[in-house]
């Protein structure tokens, strides 16, 4: 028994990287969004298909700053810090996600998109409580650029 489901299970791999993966009435009819649908600003210029990469439709994160030095601190300290950008490019700028590697560190971000030539801020907030020495406090912003992904720190010194 456990030969056969094997085999029905090789077949059904076989089949289905046979497939044709798009359909061209859909692509064309996912191309037709409403105007200020989110989904009709957000483009991705890469594919397995070509070596080139067109950056013309994307937008391109400037900031004045990426990394930022508090300074020492005394444990328990706030030490909050807006880090303010640019949006270089020519398409709206939609941020999805900005993480941090932990909860001691919070960010915030604009919600809306970003017009070319617009600017906006992400504000961070790390708490130093139970954090003792030499700190680097990355935070990851994601959004329609290249690349996707753009690293902030917060770098500084907590003493007791």
């Amino acid at each position: 028994m456990s030969r056969f489901l094997a085999l029905i299970t090789i077949i059904c791999c076989f089949w289905a990287c046979d497939q044709q993966t798009s359909d061209p009435e859909v692509a064309v009819a996912a191309e037709e969004t409403e105007p200020g649908d989110i989904a009709s600003i957000i483009r991705n210029p890469i594919t397995a298909d070509t070596d080139e990469i067109d950056t013309s439709q994307l937008a391109k994160l400037a900031f004045e700053e990426t990394r930022h030095d508090f300074g020492t601190v005394n444990e328990g300290a706030i030490v909050n810090h807006e880090f303010v950008f640019t949006n270089d490019g020519s398409v709206p700028l939609i941020i999805s996600d900005v993480r941090s590697t932990c909860g001691c560190t919070v960010a915030d971000w604009p919600r809306e998109p970003i017009p070319p030539g617009g600017t906006g801020s992400i504000p961070v907030r790390f708490d130093t409580k139970k954090k003792v020495g030499v700190q680097s406090k990355p935070v990851t912003i994601t959004a329609n650029t290249l690349p996707a992904k753009t690293n902030l720190f917060l770098n500084g010194r907590v003493e007791e």
